[in-house]
């Protein structure tokens, strides 16, 4: 089977000289293409709920209030909290102590 046929035979294709930027590029392709998902799925759900009388669009451009300000602060903190954790360089998985992993 030639490299036409078999995909998996073919060179990955790469755009810059660091492979692991060629690859965090990916990512955050796949990410972005979650996101316009999210998006499309999230104004479906919006014209359904307008169309049958269950939602006016008009308030959710609406200040929110002092409770939900609060409860939405507290969620986005915990998110990039948990974000922010993978660049700490702290080990979040361990091995238990005195196994020295794959490593020592």
């Amino acid at each position: 089977m030639s490299a036409e046929q078999n995909p998996a035979a073919r060179p990955e294709q790469t755009f810059f000289d660091d492979p692991a930027v060629d690859r965090v590029l990916g990512v955050v392709m796949a990410l972005a293409t979650e996101v316009y998902v999210l998006r499309d799925r999230l104004r479906h759900v919006e014209r359904s709920l307008e169309k049958n009388g269950h939602l006016d669009r008009s308030l959710l451009d609406q200040e929110p209030s002092l409770d939900d300000l609060a409860i939405d602060a507290a969620d986005r903190e915990a998110f990039v909290a948990g974000l922010m954790e993978n660049l700490q360089g702290l080990q979040v998985s361990k091995g238990a102590a005195g196994t020295g992993g794959r490593h020592g």
